[in-house]
């Protein structure tokens, strides 16, 4: 019988025979490139039992409007089952700009929570105690700062800092690459990531000082080769950096994470993480000289991939959804977030999250595919996909390597260019109907309105007058003499983070901090050199 297309490659390019086998297939050395569960180079998991043991973190990444309405939606996730928090903050938090800031307009509240100051952070965080969830902050340029109105949080609830756990992405890197929420050059970025290092290895022990993002390199239009190759090139980057300032890197390897994306290439995406962990032991081990099995444990959240999700049909998007968290899992991922139906239309609504979690929910616990341990290990498929991709993805490594590292292919347009170039060749297939998008180039049909969140625009107002009453009982002395001491660090080398902490104590605000290292550091502006 003739077969559906002259030929059958994967997003990465990787050619799919009709079937694999021992003749067309590389051979596996059990020792060396897979191993036992929880044991390097931890191919097979990161933990002997994996899922035996507990479930991966059910996460769902929530944020919208005042802390007051995301508070309420946390509480509601944790009724449902959620076992930890994942927070959205809005644009102008991410970037450090106050609400009342001009630049700020239009987007307070928007595509995450509003945070000014510690009081909306004591806000989003009422009744919940932090020594009994684990939180994931997804923020970056002004990742120290959201991390110190936590840990103050921490003190104001009487929760020691070696009982928190949890997460801050602060992986500027991607920022330059595929998102765009950048503050500073990258230097001093690389410090205040670096600075937050030191400090949580001494004061915040079990805290994930990063996440590096694969995510939005994949959102971006990569493939999933040049997904794990440049996100394990952003994180050679900061352990070396960690390195060059005189850390060790058993100290504070184990506290690295990393957050991918589960797109629709079931296999693919299976395989994917499987090659990232392996990958990424060799590289600590190899090239590190590092010694604790920690420091070479590829612990990772997945989001499922928001840029497959569709307006039309969006019933279908649960399909979606439920596909790529079974890759997730099949992976090994230690923690997840399964995107909601309607978040190509809008923020998702409190309906839409609870299917999301449900279908986590479902997996976990009707499946069966967490009853043992990489259940797909020694499929042909699988893991001929896990040594092509490691191969494609060790290649662009060294290619990067020979320009001097991610620094220079960042500034130089290199990975820019080759995830456009991805990007272009996917969406050229789907106008061309080589990629079917179901109910968006094939199999349309008549579609029903769905409830969508709206936010309310006197949520800005609001937010303002909040703000502006913060400044106004605060003691301004105590405040401006903080501000002072950060300004006057910046200009050195002494550690930023505990004087970032004495200030929000005094409820100095997300962006004064950022003005006062703008004024410093200056802003970042993009210049290609290609």
């Amino acid at each position: 019988m003739a077969e559906r297309k002259d030929r059958f490659t994967t997003s990465s390019g990787i050619e799919l025979p009709t079937d694999l086998n021992p003749s067309n297939t590389a051979p596996i050395d059990y020792a060396n490139d897979l191993g036992a569960p929880g044991q390097y180079p931890f191919t097979r998991g990161v933990r002997p039992n994996m899922y035996r043991g507990r479930f991966w973190t059910m996460r769902q990444y929530a944020g919208f409007a005042t802390a007051e309405e995301s508070n309420a939606r946390y509480r509601y996730l944790l009724s449902q089952g959620t076992t930890g928090l994942s927070v959205a903050f809005d644009l102008p938090t991410q970037i450090g700009l106050d609400s009342d800031d001009p630049l700020a307009a239009g987007e307070v509240g928007k595509v995450g929570v509003a945070i000014d100051s510690l009081d909306d952070m004591l806000t989003l965080f009422d009744g919940i105690p932090l020594d009994q969830v684990t939180t994931s902050m997804t923020i970056n340029a002004t990742a120290s700062t959201l991390l110190c109105l936590y840990l103050a949080v921490a003190k104001k609830q009487g929760v020691p800092f070696e009982k928190l756990g949890g997460t801050i992405q602060n992986d500027i890197l991607k920022e330059y690459i595929a998102r765009g929420t950048y503050i500073y050059p990258p230097k001093p970025s690389l410090r205040l990531i670096t600075d937050t290092f030191k400090f949580c290895a001494a004061e915040v022990p079990n805290w994930n000082t990063i996440s590096i993002s694969g995510y939005h390199i994949r959102e971006a239009g990569s493939t999933a080769a040049q997904e794990v190759a440049f996100t394990l090139a952003d994180a050679i980057c900061y352990v070396q950096s960690a390195i060059d300032v005189g850390l060790d890197v058993d100290k504070f390897a184990p506290r690295l994470s990393f957050f991918f994306n589960a797109h629709n290439e079931l296999l693919e995406e299976i395989a994917k993480f499987r090659a990232a962990r392996r990958l990424w032991a060799r590289i600590m081990k190899e090239r590190f000289g590092a010694k604790d099995p920690k420091s070479m444990m590829l612990r990772f959240h997945t989001q499922t991939a928001g840029s497959t999700l569709t307006a039309q049909q969006p019933e279908v998007n649960v399909v979606r959804t439920t596909i790529q968290a079974l890759a997730a899992v099949l992976g090994g991922t230690q923690s997840l977030h399964t995107n909601s139906l309607d978040e190509a239309l809008g923020l998702p609504t409190e309906h839409a999250a609870t299917i999301a979690l449900r279908t986590q929910q479902v997996i976990a616990n009707e499946s069966g595919i967490a009853d043992t341990v990489d259940p797909l290990a020694g499929s042909y498929a699988i893991e001929e996909l896990t040594t092509q991709l490691e191969k494609l993805a060790a290649e662009y490594i060294e290619k990067i390597d020979a320009m001097g590292g991610m620094l220079r292919a960042i500034e130089a347009g290199y990975v820019q260019s080759e995830i456009q170039d991805a990007a272009y060749e996917y969406q050229r297939a789907v106008e061309k109907g080589e990629a079917i998008v179901v109910g968006v180039n094939a199999f349309r049909s008549a579609e029903e309105p769905i409830p969508i969140l709206r936010i309310d625009e006197r949520i800005e107002r609001d937010q303002i007058a909040r703000l502006k009453a913060v400044r106004a009982k605060r003691d301004a002395a105590a405040a401006a003499s903080s501000i002072a001491d950060i300004e006057t660090a910046a200009r050195g080398d002494e550690n930023l983070a505990p004087l970032i902490l004495d200030a929000v104590e005094k409820y100095v605000t997300v962006g004064e901090i950022s003005n006062t290292l703008r004024k410093v550091w200056g802003e970042y502006r993009e210049s290609i050199t290609v």
